[in-house]
């Protein structure tokens, strides 16, 4: 008994070892400017910009492969910090800010057809084959890929009614001179 245990000790403190010597010997650096643009980026991978998530598309924003106004939900403020950070030129003629949406099932019109269930990335549709749906709200990132696909039109996307805890105070549009 004592001599499995002494070597079960051995074995997993040796293998813990030659782990830390490969983590530090093997480490892959990434790219900084990615990462400060990941952390520019709002992190819902809701895939509307056409990559599966922030990451990628933090990489290829870096790599100079996609445009900075790619971000929907990031809208021209989002656009605005990351051609400062690239120091690259933005044209804002095509960005459109819009408030923030989640989605609302009408559970009246719904068919359990399972289709916006497939499709939201953040699980935040709750429901089976043949059965009505809901949405949880705090888990919704207001993507609308489920109210493309909705074949009833039992989906609305409503705005975002402020909270205790969501609201903020308003900055002035015009500073006092």
């Amino acid at each position: 008994m004592i001599a499995a245990i002494f070597s079960l000790t051995t074995l997993g403190l040796t293998l813990g070892w030659l782990l830390g010597v490969a983590a530090r010997y093997l480490k892959v650096e990434g790219n900084p400017l990615a990462e400060q643009v990941t952390e520019l980026l709002p992190g819902s991978q809701c895939g509307q910009c056409g990559y599966p998530g922030c990451a990628p598309a933090a990489e290829a924003i870096a790599s100079r492969a996609a445009s900075v106004t790619i971000c929907p939900p990031g809208g021209r403020a989002l656009a605005e910090q990351l051609a400062g950070l690239l120091g690259v030129p933005v044209d804002l003629s095509g960005v459109v800010d819009k408030a923030p949406v989640i989605a609302h099932i009408h559970e009246n019109l719904c068919v359990g057809c399972t289709k916006c269930f497939k499709r939201c990335p953040t699980d935040a549709i709750m429901g089976a084959n043949n059965m009505i749906h809901s949405v949880f709200a705090d888990a919704c990132t207001g993507c609308e890929l489920c109210f493309e696909v909705c074949p009833t039109e039992c989906i609305e996307m409503r705005t975002v009614t402020p909270t205790l805890q969501t609201w903020y105070w308003p900055e002035p549009s015009v500073l006092p001179a």
